[in-house]
């Protein structure tokens, strides 16, 4: 593992084990990187080159609002899948809950924004897909371990 890399996850699991969320204003800032550099910028977790992120837009269950959320990826044939991990919280990410709601979505990777169906994967997706995410980056081991019992669902977005 690089330095960089192990310097990343252990600030990761330092916020993350004292519930610490760096807030709406750094994924503003995030996403707003990535779109203006075409993903260049924030397309990728330092010191992880495999773990590659998508900007995911979903709209609030309850409020009706867009928001966009930079997500790590795994590319399955023409899906995307994600892992609504919340770093390893003890409950689901909202945009887990908007998802499932208001499936019909886009992502954007890189340049290229995709319209999307999301849907949770079936049991035998997430034993397949897990191992795929701990590879790409070690973090989901630790954030599963962290989440007090809760699986950490995986979700599917089907091109459409």
């Amino acid at each position: 593992m690089p330095v960089f890399g192990r310097l990343t996850a252990a600030g990761s699991e330092f916020a993350n084990k004292r519930g610490i969320y760096l807030g709406r204003r750094s994924t503003k800032i995030h996403v707003a990187l990535y779109r203006r550099s075409s993903g260049k910028l924030g397309g990728h977790v330092p010191g992880w080159p495999d773990a590659r992120i998508a900007l995911v837009d979903h709209t609030g269950a309850k409020s009706g609002v867009r928001r966009t959320s930079p997500l790590m990826y795994h590319e399955e044939g023409d899906a995307i899948a994600v892992a609504a991990s919340k770093a390893g919280q003890p409950t689901h990410p909202a945009w887990f809950h908007n998802l499932k709601a208001n499936p019909d979505t886009s992502i954007q990777i890189g340049s290229v924004v995709r319209e999307v169906r999301a849907r949770v994967a079936t049991e035998k997706e997430h034993d397949r897909l897990w191992p795929q995410f701990v590879a790409f980056y070690p973090g989901y081991d630790f954030f599963q371990r962290n989440a007090k019992g809760r699986e950490i669902p995986i979700v599917i977005l089907d091109p459409r």
